[in-house]
């Protein structure tokens, strides 16, 4: 009993200090609010705070609501009907997500300009010159577009697994009641849906507040980039975390609002004969119809984009030395697979103390951990900084002894990227980890203790054996997320040190478009082949 008492303190030592790592350099924007004001700060909250709020209130609401519609439709087709490319579809509408949305705001600003694609075929095949400002789409309503476009997938695929595994009784007493497919889905799939609706419109809004990409490029003030241009710009941080203190509070307001409207109603089961939802075989017009809307959406947030970079690509295949591409590959490469086998391990470590201790305030621990993801990109950059920077102070006197004559150590090295990739990112990881636990169960685990096997020993040998499954696509979605990052790499990257996105963000800026496909259609093909393969595995797995 004492070495089970030792082993599981080892394990919460282990497991609070990377809550605690992971968790305080977030506080330092809290602490930041009291800082002393500037004339910066001054002059952004009388003239342009309420237009950074307004803007992103507008972004926020307007790409929540379309991409609600979208992936709910699309979700409901996909879940209910039996139409011609169904079962491609089914996982075809999730590969927008592998496009990140500054690559897609890049992409179709080059489609739609005067020298796109449309414009040039108006007027070189049907003599058509056309007001360039209707085509026009660096603006609020351009950028809600391209949002709209590569987020939706956010609901559609949260929803339509859920509507996937609902009881057929639900819908075939509805039928049996008279009510039509109209009112089935306005009274019944609505509210039974509204968890699964809400929780992927909410990583739509996060997804929207923590972009800089779009917004930099369409020339948008919203906060993400108002911290970038207080910091770099005017060289005044004072500002900047007092800018991610203001962002930081409307995420709070957004989360405790999501909680609220997921209310505390639940649909379960009210038998354990529970069928999935049976496919309803569509004919004529409506299977048509329903086939052409999906391949629509389809075409608009993917195979359209896709196309136009693999045609770039061609246009400028060796403009870019071979040499300065492999770079660009092995640095993504480096900082995503360091970052990501950190998360994994620190996930592990944290989801086995979760099985391990007892009570509700050790329970809840490893929640605080997840914060991360729901605060923006810029927000933790800050905070990251902020919190490197005492780091630096506090160890100047160790540099001077080790020779080291500047006081900036770690504050400029790639330390401090991965660090803030493993804060933004540890959800992700550790959703993917935990719910490994779940499906293994503690009966193995306890197995092997009445064996006489140590703590740590069982972790390695039966745990983690069994939990590769969940460890090797909880790398792979950390890997790909981290790869598409753009807030975090601008911001903390080290001199001279340039990503596959960064690299795809700085042609886009600079208006080389065209050089920017080499590189983004990487990023693409990566993260669609990760998509692909989660949606085989999510097919084998038994619901």
């Amino acid at each position: 009993m004492r070495k089970f008492l030792v082993n599981v303190n080892s394990w919460t030592i282990a497991a609070s200090v990377i809550i605690l790592l992971l968790f305080l350099p977030n506080l330092s924007i809290v602490t930041g609010i009291f800082s002393p004001v500037t004339e910066n700060w001054l002059h952004i909250k009388e003239h342009v705070l309420f237009q950074y709020l307004q803007t992103s209130i507008i972004l926020v609401i307007s790409t929540a609501l379309l991409t609600i519609f979208i992936g709910l439709s699309l979700a409901w087709l996909i879940a209910q009907y039996q139409f011609p490319l169904r079962n491609f579809l089914k996982w075809a509408l999730i590969l927008p997500l592998s496009i990140p949305p500054f690559i897609g705001a890049y992409t179709y600003h080059g489609i739609v300009n005067y020298t796109g694609v449309i414009q040039k075929t108006l007027r070189n095949q049907f003599d058509l010159t056309v007001n360039p400002a209707y085509f026009d789409i660096m603006n609020i309503p351009g950028a809600i577009f391209i949002y709209t476009l590569f987020l939706y997938p956010y609901v559609y695929t949260i929803t339509r697994i859920f509507l996937s595994q609902q009881s057929a009784s639900l819908i075939e007493s509805a039928r049996v009641l008279g009510k039509g497919p109209w009112q089935i889905f306005f009274k019944i799939v609505l509210p039974i849906s509204r968890v699964s609706i809400i929780g992927g419109a909410s990583l739509v809004v996060l997804e929207v507040l923590n972009d800089y990409g779009v917004v930099k490029y369409y020339g948008i003030q919203t906060f993400s980039t108002a911290i970038f241009q207080t910091w770099f710009g005017l060289g005044d941080i004072e500002s900047s975390i007092k800018l991610a203190a203001s962002l930081m509070g409307i995420v709070i307001f957004i989360l405790i609002v999501e909680k609220l409207l997921r209310g505390k109603k639940q649909y379960s089961f009210s038998s354990t004969k529970v069928r999935p939802l049976p496919l309803v075989r569509l004919k004529g017009k409506k299977a048509l119809l329903a086939t052409l809307y999906c391949i629509f959406i389809f075409s608009l947030a993917f195979l359209i984009p896709v196309i136009q970079l693999f045609d770039w690509l061609i246009l400028t295949w060796g403009k870019i030395p071979f040499n300065d591409f492999l770079l660009y590959v092995k640095n993504s490469v480096m900082v995503a697979g360091i970052s990501s086998t950190l998360i994994i391990t620190f996930a592990l470590i944290v989801g086995n103390f979760g099985r391990l201790v007892h009570g509700k305030i050790a329970k809840a621990l490893p929640k605080l951990t997840v914060l991360g993801y729901s605060i923006p990109g810029a927000v933790i950059a800050v905070a990251v900084v902020t919190a490197f920077i005492a780091v630096d102070k506090f160890l100047t006197p160790v540099y001077l002894m080790l020779g080291i004559n500047t006081g900036l150590v770690l504050s400029v090295s790639l330390v401090m990227l991965i660090s803030a990739y493993v804060i933004r990112f540890f959800a992700i990881g550790y959703n993917s980890i935990e719910s490994g636990y779940d499906k293994i169960g503690t009966n193995f685990r306890d197995a092997s203790r009445l064996l006489g096997m140590g703590l740590t020993k069982t972790f390695l040998k039966v745990d983690v054996p069994m939990m590769k499954g969940a460890i090797i696509s909880g790398f792979i979605l950390v890997f790909v997320d981290i790869l598409k990052e753009i807030p975090l790499t601008l911001i903390l990257r080290p001199f001279n040190f340039d990503t596959l996105s960064t690299k795809a963000f700085q042609y886009a800026s600079d208006e080389k478009i065209m050089e920017a496909s080499q590189a983004s259609l990487l990023i693409v093909a990566i993260s669609a082949t990760a998509i692909f393969v989660f949606h085989k595995l999510l097919e084998k797995e038994p619901q």
